[in-house]
């Protein structure tokens, strides 16, 4: 019951620093050889250094982002010829994004919707990050009209 409650915590974090813009903390949700693959949501895949410097990049333009990862289904394993333990956590997430405008109260929101697999290790440092997996499945945009304005 504790690793599965530090295995949740860790999907917490990682959804906390993205959405937070903390690139130092998602880095370290992640072991030294940590990967992440976005391609399906348009994005990119590559050591947790270079996806954090991309996702950075790209999640600058949304004033506001939330994830809300539900569903979580934790599995655990052992590596072979390892002795480390292993989890996998498939979740399903919903992301609504709002668009920054300056000074523009009718910047349209963004919201996706997927799947995440996320596969973790435990280490000395506690369970991290080996592999994050972005199954997008729908998105969306919604132009918002300014606070006032019907019709």
């Amino acid at each position: 019951m504790m690793d599965r409650l530090a295995v949740d915590d860790v999907v917490t974090d990682y959804a906390g620093a993205v959405d937070d813009g903390d690139w130092t903390a998602y880095r370290e949700l992640f072991t030294a050889d940590g990967r992440a693959d976005y391609r399906s949501a348009g994005g990119i895949e590559g050591e947790a250094g270079q996806v954090a410097g991309w996702l950075a990049q790209s999640l600058a333009v949304f004033a506001t982002r939330q994830h809300l990862i539900v569903n979580r289904r934790v599995r655990f394993g052992v590596l072979e010829h390892d002795t480390g333990d292993t989890a996998r956590v498939r979740a399903d997430y919903l992301n609504p994004m709002r668009l920054t405008a300056a000074g523009d109260r009718g910047a349209p929101d963004l919201e996706c919707g997927g799947r995440y697999d996320f596969g973790l290790l435990r280490t000395r440092e506690g369970w991290r990050l080996r592999e994050v997996v972005v199954h997008e499945k729908w998105r969306r945009t919604q132009e918002r009209r300014p606070v006032g304005v019907t019709g």
